[in-house]
């Protein structure tokens, strides 16, 4: 009686191997697309190659920046470079084997062909490429590295990454600013964390031209004492730049430690200064006009209606 399940269980297990291996020749038959030959199993395995390049790319970016590079100390900006140079690698990598597995592609065959397509990519995805390659250029040289706050034209904002094709800045209002990155290589761009740490800030004044200049020099170092994050070595100066049009033109000009905080500290600036000339009777100019009449007799008193209807 025993030897009934055993003959059973074999008979199925045959089956199943037989149905296996039917499976796997179906999958294993090749099929011929012009001078490609290809299979469902082939593809399949290109896929798996794929997803585990994804997967092991990620995992060794992250390994590379948060475990690696953060125990051996070095700079963030570099550990981010680092991570994304060896994910980017990797993904290639990737996926050239993948081709190569999927479509018995030579790799030899497909450098030709990037070869050939050089010159139309250049034309047809001229920015693309421009964009690409500026990205590399801002991991290898780095004039921008995460954290860092720029200026962009009339945006200001920290650098939350530097991607393939693209930068993401972050406003302080919290709006994320796409911007490409041959923007961040070709156009000017105030990087305010770039160097020293320290940077001045310019605060262009304007006073009545009657104005006693001493007064004027000693109420603006005076407001920008004791002022949180400006420094006092090296200490505020004034300047008197020139005689406007309307005004006596000044600049004061202060060093900070904080520039990513220079919007803050030109505001508190300024609100001293208001104070201050508010009690000092220190007047700020308007624009003014004289008017010269000749061989016209004036009455020694004009009617104020008569002025508001002229």
């Amino acid at each position: 009686m025993l030897w009934f399940p055993t003959i059973g269980f074999f008979w199925l297990l045959q089956d199943a191997v037989g149905i296996v291996q039917r499976i796997w020749s179906y999958l294993t038959q090749p099929f011929t697309f012009g001078r490609i030959t290809v299979s469902a199993s082939s593809v399949m395995i290109g896929l798996v190659v794929m997803a585990a390049t994804i997967v092991i790319a990620r995992t060794t970016s992250n390994l590379i920046e948060r475990r690696i590079a953060a125990k051996r100390h070095i700079d963030p900006s570099l550990r981010y470079t680092i991570a994304r140079l060896a994910n980017y690698l990797l993904l290639t990598i990737g996926m050239l084997l993948a081709l190569k597995q999927a479509f018995a592609i030579d790799l030899t065959s497909i450098a030709v062909v990037f070869t050939a397509l050089s010159v139309g990519i250049g034309f047809g995805l001229q920015y693309l490429a421009a964009d690409i390659a500026s990205g590399f250029i801002l991991l290898f040289e780095r004039p921008i590295r995460v954290g860092d706050r720029i200026t962009i034209g009339e945006d200001e904002g920290d650098v939350q990454s530097i991607n393939l094709r693209t930068t993401i800045v972050s406003t302080n209002d919290r709006i994320a600013i796409i911007v490409p990155n041959s923007k961040l290589v070709t156009q000017r761009v105030v990087n305010w964390s770039y160097g020293d740490p320290r940077a001045r800030i310019a605060i262009p004044v304007g006073v009545a031209d009657d104005s006693d200049i001493d007064l004027v020099t000693e109420t603006l170092l005076e407001a920008a004492s004791d002022v949180p994050n400006v420094l006092s070595d090296p200490p505020p100066r004034v300047q008197f730049m020139k005689f406007g049009e309307y005004s006596l033109d000044f600049r004061l000009l202060v060093w900070t430690n904080q520039p990513r905080r220079h919007a803050q500290i030109r505001s508190d600036i300024n609100y001293r200064i208001a104070r201050l000339f508010r009690a000092r009777s220190i007047k700020i100019p308007y624009p003014t006009q004289e008017f010269l009449l000749k061989g016209l007799a004036l009455p020694d008193r004009l009617d104020a209606e008569l002025l508001r209807s002229e």
